[in-house]
């Protein structure tokens, strides 16, 4: 079962909802400290820009894209008419595409 990102006060609110896939939370609890941080509020801010700067659309997959953060990558689907954006991945460049 999915989970949503909740934010209490937020200067603007975002665009799309954010969910993150049950084996994406395992991929996210697995990382370092200082890679969480990076890692989250990235996530986070796909709520508000869902493809920023650099996004890459994944060949072969209709609604799939990702980002880099440092060494990783965030696997994830947009779906613009009900305004989501779904985590489906979290992964070391190495082994996120496996």
């Amino acid at each position: 079962m999915p989970i949503s990102i909740v934010t209490v006060k937020e200067a603007r609110p975002l665009a799309y909802q954010v969910t993150i896939k049950a084996m994406a939370v395992r991929e996210f609890h697995d990382l370092g400290k200082d890679d969480k941080l990076r890692i989250g509020v990235a996530i986070f801010e796909l709520g508000k820009e869902p493809r920023p700067p650099l996004v890459k659309k994944m060949a072969g997959m209709d609604r799939t894209y990702r980002i880099r953060q440092g060494d990783f990558r965030i696997m994830y689907e947009i779906e613009d008419k009900i305004k989501l954006v779904t985590v489906i991945k979290i992964g070391h460049r190495s082994n996120v595409y496996k």
